[in-house]
């Protein structure tokens, strides 16, 4: 196992509401939390429109959250990836429809073999409009399964960008992302 100390963790900025800046021009920002999130990230892009990703920890209670606090899963942080994208090439919910095929959302703080409420299926939108359409989403996906989605819709909050190490981690080591899903 690689253990890397966390020597960063002042350098990381949480991005709190009103959420300003950081994305590209034009740009629109979305946040899915699908279990761990390298697989997730390399899902999302691999869609045409999505500008930038940063994998990160949101809906926690404890400030600048490190890797290994938040695998000890008491900061209440989700693993999850924050998506800039031009609603001009992608929609949200062109999004949302990657969301629910790339990860199980049948399942309670679970992804496979990993275990814990940092893995919990959870959308977290930043306005009524994508808390609207993931709803609705939401709602169509549960058509198609047997058992009850229990993926949490949730207001955004503060974002804290992960150590740099985690960064597009399965591009960085020459793998590629398949996501199995187990429904």
């Amino acid at each position: 196992m690689l253990k890397i100390r966390n020597r960063g963790a002042a350098a990381r900025s949480a991005q709190a509401p009103p959420f300003a800046g950081h994305g590209p021009d034009g740009a629109e920002r979305a946040t899915f939390a699908a279990g761990c999130f390298w697989g997730v990230e390399a899902a999302f892009r691999q869609i045409n429109g999505v500008l930038a990703t940063a994998v990160g920890y949101t809906g926690g209670h404890v400030p600048d959250p490190s890797y290994e606090r938040v695998g000890r899963g008491h900061t209440g942080h989700a693993e999850a990836v924050e998506v800039w994208f031009d609603p001009a090439q992608v929609s949200y919910a062109q999004l949302l429809e990657k969301f629910w095929r790339i990860h199980n959302p049948t399942t309670r703080n679970r992804q496979r073999f990993d275990f814990g409420s940092q893995y919990r299926s959870a959308i977290f939108y930043h306005d009524a409009a994508q808390a609207e359409a993931a709803t609705a989403s939401r709602d169509a996906a549960q058509q198609s399964l047997r058992r009850q989605i229990v993926t949490q819709i949730t207001p955004a909050s503060a974002f804290y960008r992960a150590e740099e190490y985690h960064q597009q981690y399965l591009e960085k080591h020459g793998r590629n992302s398949r996501a199995a899903t187990i429904r």
